[in-house]
């Protein structure tokens, strides 16, 4: 089997990643002991994905990445020599069911927790997580609401306990801002979104804002509802307005309908996109879709090592960002652990705990597959976005940016 290395050293450790198999997962029923987080020679972990219900396909890439990351760990000789155990349960999309799941492994001593995968119930987990000042890092929810005690008010603090991998909402924004300017020498942009979606309108703010700042005059901002499917209304202005860009900051199937309609309407602008648009190739033609790019968490076929390892593992190739962002998220929170580790506390404690905080806190270059990470005051990680452009109808790589 190929091997590949994530390469990602502790202050007090080195952890040496290597070849990836089909061997014995690290993962258990989650069945209950009430043991402390480091039992002799193991030390637990909480992982809580949703691999059921509605959008467990990001539940399970999530899983599936992490766990990745834990098997070669394990097979690498773990932690100080210890074996690394996860306590995995379903929270099936529900805030109740996570809240539950983090209860649950929070009795069975687990010394942190990777988790949750969508932005509902990651909240739910991040509350009770912080009153018990677990160390915490989610893959993928992206609303600043994870991190911060009152969103709209950044000043009123974080959960200093709880970290991402991903990078957030308003960020994708300021990117997709800058691009348009760097790259494309854009001075208009027009902006169509869905109000009342967070996600949506998080982008959107972001991305008008730095335009602001940037010197693009943005022509117009065209809103529609959830379930919509005739947007020629608002495409028609924007074509009237012929801007440089026209920014979708929404999912996929609703941007391949807009880029066919917008084309249908005589719009001639190039489409730009956040992270909700990979798999829009096949909601819209090759030919209108030509030159639009958009910014994601990774690059297919940007780390051919781990694609191939995983799909060895799991019998099917990766489907996007989800699998490496759950191999990172894994990679971070076991690299802090590590730490705690080495400098000898009791696993669990007050002062375990707040170690491995500290040493997430101080995470600086560590490569991941996503990106080279530290963390800024909000606990966001610093890093790069993959820009995705398509051509020919297929979506490619393009750059680091």
């Amino acid at each position: 089997m190929k091997k590949f290395l994530a390469l990602s050293m502790a202050a007090a450790m080195t952890l040496s990643l290597a070849a990836c198999s089909g061997g014995t997962s690290g993962s258990t029923s989650g069945s209950s002991n009430g043991s402390t987080g480091s039992d002799g020679d193991t030390i637990k972990i909480g992982l809580i994905a949703n691999t059921t219900g509605g959008n467990a396909q990001y539940g399970i890439a999530v899983k599936n990445g992490a766990m990745l990351y834990v098997d070669n760990l394990n097979e690498a000789g773990g932690i100080n020599g210890k074996q690394v155990e996860v306590i995995a349960y379903d929270d099936k999309g529900d805030p109740t069911e996570a809240a539950n799941a983090y209860n649950r492994m929070a009795d069975e001593g687990v010394t942190a927790v990777i988790g949750a995968v969508l932005t509902g119930t990651t909240v739910a987990v991040a509350d009770l997580a912080y009153n018990d000042n677990m160390p915490m890092i989610t893959a993928s929810a992206t609303a600043p609401s994870v991190t911060l005690l009152e969103p709209e008010d950044p000043s009123q603090g974080i959960r200093e306990n709880v970290f991402r991998a991903c990078f957030i909402d308003t960020f994708q924004g300021e990117k997709m801002a800058h691009y348009a300017a760097d790259r494309m020498g854009a001075q208009t942009a027009a902006v169509i979104f869905k109000t009342g979606d967070d996600y949506s309108e998080g982008l959107k703010n972001a991305f008008v804002e730095t335009c602001a700042e940037l010197g693009i005059t943005v022509t117009s901002e065209q809103g529609y509802a959830a379930g919509d499917v005739d947007f020629k209304a608002q495409l028609t202005t924007i074509a009237n307005e012929n801007p440089d860009v026209v920014f979708c900051p929404n999912y996929y199937e609703d941007d391949g309908m807009i880029v066919t309609q917008a084309r249908q309407v005589g719009v001639k602008s190039t489409f730009l996109g956040g992270d909700g648009w990979p798999g829009v190739a096949g909601y819209a033609s090759a030919e209108d879709l030509e030159g639009a790019a958009y910014c994601s968490g990774y690059g297919l076929g940007t780390n051919t090592e781990f694609e191939t390892s995983y799909e060895e593992k799991y019998g099917e190739p990766i489907t996007g960002m989800f699998e490496p962002l759950g191999y990172d998220a894994a990679l971070l929170i076991l690299d802090a652990v590590a730490s705690a580790e080495g400098q000898g506390l009791e696993a669990g404690s007050a002062d375990y705990k707040q170690a491995v905080i500290d040493a997430m806190k101080a995470t600086n270059g560590t490569e991941g597959l996503t990106g080279t990470f530290s963390f800024d005051e909000y606990n966001n990680p610093i890093k790069s976005v993959s820009m995705i452009k398509l051509e020919g109808g297929v979506e490619k790589f393009s750059e680091q940016y």
